[in-house]
């Protein structure tokens, strides 16, 4: 027996409404959660101007660790977005195929900065906040942290 289209609309309004109220629930707190960076080299009261834990293991998992607790339900599972958020594997793609060495070192670097000031104070546009701002809520050698694992995450 046909369905009707009044029913087949009520049947999708009833799915939708589901579904977002599964995904809000499914969502959790989104109060941004402390880090615990125990372990890492204290970075001290002076912002740094470049990821001083690139190559460091604990601030790898530490980062990953805080950037799933805080960032992917918006910039994506694992970094990979979703279109809400820009996609953090990308961050620096610019700089990622620079052949002249020099260059390059600049151009991370000039993302590094770029990083952090969002990191720190948020992005907020016409009035309306799309990332709120971390600084007060993340010390230093979180948002490093958090960096070192984007930096694991880059496409190649």
């Amino acid at each position: 027996m046909p369905t009707s289209p009044r029913k087949l609309a009520a049947a999708a309004a009833l799915a939708a409404a589901t579904f977002t109220s599964f995904y809000a629930a499914a969502h959790g707190n989104v109060t941004p959660q402390a880090v615990d960076t125990t372990g890492l080299p204290a970075l001290g009261d002076k912002w740094r101007d470049e990821n001083p834990f690139k190559t460091n293991k604990l601030a790898l998992k530490i980062g990953a660790s805080a950037y799933n607790q805080n960032c992917a339900r918006c910039h994506g599972i694992e970094a990979i977005s979703g279109g809400i958020a820009p996609d953090l594997r990308q961050l620096d793609k610019d700089c990622v195929g620079l052949k002249n060495e020099a260059k390059q070192s600049a151009c991370f670097k000039e993302m590094d900065t770029y990083y952090l000031a969002s990191v720190r104070t948020g992005k907020v546009r016409n009035g309306a906040v799309y990332m709120p701002p971390f600084e007060g809520v993340f010390n230093q050698e979180a948002m490093w942290s958090i960096k070192t694992y984007l930096e694991s995450r880059r496409e190649k």
